[in-house]
């Protein structure tokens, strides 16, 4: 009976972690779904006001969150020690949206779709040398099985002739995407350090405070023409108000996920959004069918199942535990024969923590 109640949490803690990351992914849809009607439709295309809104949500909401704290979570406290980590982590939060969002105009969706998938490796390199997350042979195979099911989405879609895009100047818009992919993937990963080591209303507060500021800069040189030719009325009032709504709910969702699970399990998550966008699009827009798509989708959900069912765990910087200090006494130092270390596990569905010494940096 005890190892049937271990099972059903464990089995309980798993589906849980993968719906998390499902819920993303319906934002992500809802976010592509009114932008395609925006543009297509509307001829509204103004991918930078889009994303200044959000910002200014994030802004209103987390910021003025922020700056209403007392001592070191205060918002002044923040910025005098580390303003300029989170003015980068705002510009390459800003830009990786942009560039991928650009790639459209010279790249096919399916060369979006398959080289979007790179900021996997990149989030993996990254978790692997910055927040030294290490990974077992199950991840690995999750974690390819989830690609081969994009890959499976993309040759139904080059089946059915779903290439959408100009297809011009195709190596420009590839590389657009790569580089966007590469900024989302440093970007996770420093959401997913800042989440685990001070906290999600500061690292929204921090990203509505600079996006707002760099993308207003931004929409006033490179979109203020396109917004003026907007033909507005209620009916793109409401498209630009769900678009916000997902995509504040993606950005005060996405930090309690990645903290729940990690950087990589969310963005291997997010494979299935295009998924999502392509089953709305079969009755809203009548796209064609085929058999692969639901192969695809089911073969995603497996290898995110696969790298759930097992945790990873953070490799320890010898360097770093040179001494420990006793709660009562001195400190002393480490045995050169000793093997001591604290003993830290990420996993897949949350950090676990043994109870630890306390650590002095030599």
């Amino acid at each position: 009976m005890f190892y049937v109640c271990v099972f059903l949490i464990l089995f309980r803690d798993l589906l849980l972690s993968v719906a998390l990351g499902q819920v993303l992914s319906l934002l992500i849809c809802g976010i592509g779904l009114t932008s395609k009607y925006l543009s297509e439709d509307f001829h509204a295309n103004t991918p930078v006001f889009q994303s200044f809104l959000n910002y200014i949500l994030l802004f209103l909401v987390y910021t003025t969150t922020l700056a209403v704290r007392q001592g070191e979570e205060n918002l002044l406290a923040i910025l005098k020690r580390r303003w300029w980590k989170y003015m980068i982590l705002g510009i390459i939060d800003i830009e990786a949206n942009y560039l991928v969002v650009k790639a459209y105009q010279y790249t096919t969706l399916t060369s979006v779709q398959l080289l979007d998938c790179f900021v996997i490796p990149v989030v993996i390199l990254l978790s692997w040398f910055f927040l030294l997350v290490r990974y077992k042979a199950v991840h690995f195979i999750g974690i390819v099985v989830c690609i081969l099911g994009m890959g499976c989405m993309a040759g139904a879609d080059v089946l059915v002739g779903r290439q959408q895009g100009a297809g011009e100047n195709k190596l420009i818009g590839d590389l657009l995407v790569l580089g966007g992919a590469t900024l989302y993937g440093i970007s996770n990963v420093c959401e997913e350090y800042i989440v685990r080591n001070l906290s999600r209303v500061e690292f929204l507060g921090m990203i509505g405070l600079f996006g707002s500021f760099f993308s207003g800069i931004q929409l006033a040189i490179m979109e203020h023409k396109e917004l003026l030719k907007v033909p507005w009325d209620w009916q793109i009032g409401l498209l630009y108000v769900g678009f916000s709504a997902c995509m504040f709910g993606l950005y005060s969702f996405m930090p309690v996920v990645i903290k729940k699970t990690s950087a990589t399990a969310v963005n291997l998550s997010l494979l299935t959004a295009d998924l999502y966008s392509l089953f709305c699009g079969l009755f809203l827009f009548h796209y064609k069918f085929s058999g692969l798509y639901l192969l695809s989708f089911f073969t995603i959900l497996v290898g995110l199942v696969l790298y759930s069912s097992t945790s990873t765990y953070v490799a320890q910087d010898p360097r770093v535990y040179k001494q420990f200090r006793n709660p009562s006494g001195p400190v002393v130092d480490l045995p050169a024969t000793g093997q001591l270390e604290p003993s830290v596990t990420y996993t897949s569905l949350g950090q676990e923590t043994e109870e630890e010494p306390h650590v002095r940096v030599a």
